[in-house]
């Protein structure tokens, strides 16, 4: 049985609560609403929608009931494939888990249409839940390696749970998960790179349009690539200094490693053991563990290579520094074509922008302000909380700007972002702000 997302247009008497509305029969801006797009909740929502559209257009889920046809229909007449559709977005009529089923191949079709994917809630609406799925995905992303150390088995199901909650989340509002992954310790690396590997591929498959199942699956071939290196030596991953031609040796092992640790588990997902095994696998046949070539890749190892990339080279390891998010899509965008598919390259540098979430920028004006929210049409321009003067001062009140909008500083000039700032200046810390839940009321000590 397969399931999958399609927009569907229905008059405003049909709307039914649990529907998630995409598009409107007028522009947005001439309604009531604050939210292009939203789940139905209450029956104030239809009737606002009724007293201010004739038509809607919805998003939900179909599934093809049509029976195998074991001989082709005669000359003349059309099969017409009969379909059930879910109004909400994880709903299914007959009170099934879809998530346990019809789990997809790691390479989609490339003839069937992309999903359109929209943000359903606001980043300041998602982030308290966000920080919740983080924190848990994030302590189960540490017993893995762990567990895995002292003999234990990995729970499978735990981890597709708690890639599903990430997921949701990200389906919702991927800035806010996305910021999240700003967050960086050092002491934690090999952890948080497993947990930021799934949600940075999870949000990176919603970019590309995948179905929510591929998303599901990618998510978890992000959070299981490295399991191998539950086998490489402590003291190896945390080498500070260059390794030597034996070290790199066992550390290229926990590819082998990891393919073999999935196989061993039953009802396993067979991309994940290919990303486990490939995501070390170049373009240009330079890769390891296997030396393949453009297309013996599968697609998610492509997807996640990519991920791994730019998160390790924006976090602090123990043999290097952290660069910025600049940098790292810089050497993507170089190596494309010969390291990386220049396709997936450039969608993610497009899904990553100039200034990702979380980022901490600095105005011309002198303002600093930490990026809460990418703009689609303009990656210059996201949302940003103001939270220092041009003075660099706490202001007397936080404020949410959107620099696509022409919004005017001190000075009577739009705002323009300079540059950006390692976390921790002029004493901003993106954790506090994480942890404040990104309200605009000052926590002087703490923010």
């Amino acid at each position: 049985m397969r399931y999958e997302t399609v927009e569907l247009e229905i008059d405003v008497s049909e709307l039914r609560i649990g529907m998630h509305v995409v598009r409107l029969d007028r522009p947005w801006e001439e309604t009531d609403f604050l939210l292009q797009g939203f789940v139905v909740q209450h029956q104030d929502d239809i009737d606002a929608l009724q007293a201010q559209c004739r038509k809607v257009v919805i998003e939900g889920k179909v599934k093809n009931t049509e029976p195998e046809i074991s001989q082709p229909p005669a000359a003349g007449t059309r099969q017409k494939p009969r379909f059930s559709i879910f109004h909400g977005p994880q709903e299914q009529q007959d009170g099934s888990n879809s998530r346990q089923q019809d789990k997809p191949d790691s390479a989609p079709s490339n003839s069937r249409k992309r999903v359109t994917y929209i943000n359903k809630v606001s980043v300041e609406r998602e982030i308290r839940t966000a920080s919740g799925h983080y924190a848990e995905a994030k302590a189960f992303a540490i017993s893995i390696m762990s567990g895995l150390r002292v003999g234990r088995t990995l729970d499978l199901n735990r981890a597709r749970e708690v890639v599903d909650d990430c997921v949701d989340s990200i389906l919702r509002n991927d800035d806010a998960l996305l910021l999240l992954t700003r967050l960086k310790n050092k002491d934690e690396y090999t952890a948080e790179h497993s947990l930021n590997v799934c949600i940075l591929s999870a949000a990176f498959g919603r970019k590309l349009g995948l179905l929510e199942e591929e998303i599901r699956t990618l998510g978890l071939c992000g959070l299981l690539h490295d399991i191998g290196k539950a086998k490489v030596p402590v003291e190896l991953l945390q080498k500070p200094g260059p390794l030597t031609p034996t070290e790199h040796g066992i550390m290229q092992n926990h590819a082998n490693w990891g393919r073999d640790m999935l196989m061993a588990l039953p009802r396993v997902d067979h991309a994940a053991v290919d990303v486990a095994y490939g995501h070390h696998e170049r373009l240009d046949g330079k890769g390891y563990p296997r030396g393949l070539v453009d297309s013996q890749i599968p697609y998610f190892a492509k997807i996640v290579a990519i991920v791994d990339t730019y998160d390790a080279i924006t976090s602090n390891r123990a043999y290097d520094r952290a660069r910025s998010s600049r940098d790292a899509l810089e050497i993507i965008h170089r190596f494309r074509g010969v390291q990386f598919d220049p396709d997936l390259a450039r969608e993610f540098v497009l899904l990553v922008g100039i200034y990702p979430p979380g980022s901490i920028v600095e105005m011309k004006s002198g303002e600093v302000a930490i990026v809460i929210a990418s703009n689609r049409k303009n990656r210059r321009q996201p949302r940003v909380m103001l939270v220092r003067d041009a003075n660099k001062q706490r202001p007397e009140k936080y404020q949410i700007l959107d620099l696509q909008k022409p919004v005017l500083n001190a000075l009577g000039e739009p705002f323009e972002i300079l540059r950006e700032v390692p976390d921790g200046n002029y004493g901003i810390v993106l954790q506090r702000f994480i942890d404040n839940g990104l309200k605009l009321d000052i926590n002087e000590a703490s923010n």
